[in-house]
């Protein structure tokens, strides 16, 4: 059996643009995805915390450095630039594995600059 688990967070990050005439995706600095684990081409959900809206879409990979997250396509009607999101990078992995695991969390500034990063992040 698979299970569909979080490897990766990227939390509170600051949406720099959205690109309703682009094909679809989001483009997040390159930095940003390494620092999370994630990769290009990944499936992620994106969460706005300002409206509550979730997006499920893939990763295409942004300058490095520039903290670009960019919503392309029809998610550029529910995220504008400005809004905080909480983005969330899957991976299918067999039951074993999964008990293993944790995310890795990246947080970061208003600017999306890597303040922290946290291995095994778990509630209080």
């Amino acid at each position: 059996m698979l299970i569909n688990v979080c490897i990766g967070k990227l939390h509170r990050a600051t949406v720099t643009d959205a690109d309703l005439n682009y094909v679809g995706s989001v483009t997040i600095d390159e930095a940003l995805t390494e620092a999370a684990g994630l990769v290009p081409g990944q499936m992620v959900q994106i969460t706005n915390v300002s409206n509550a809206v979730l997006w499920r879409t893939y990763i295409v990979r942004g300058e490095r450095g520039k903290g670009e997250i960019i919503l392309n396509g029809p998610p550029a009607r529910l995220f504008q630039k400005g809004d905080k999101v909480i983005i969330l990078g899957e991976a299918w992995v067999d039951a074993k594995e999964a008990a293993q695991m944790s995310p890795t969390v990246v947080f970061m500034d208003d600017k999306n600059q890597i303040t922290e990063v946290k291995k095994g992040l778990r509630p209080a």
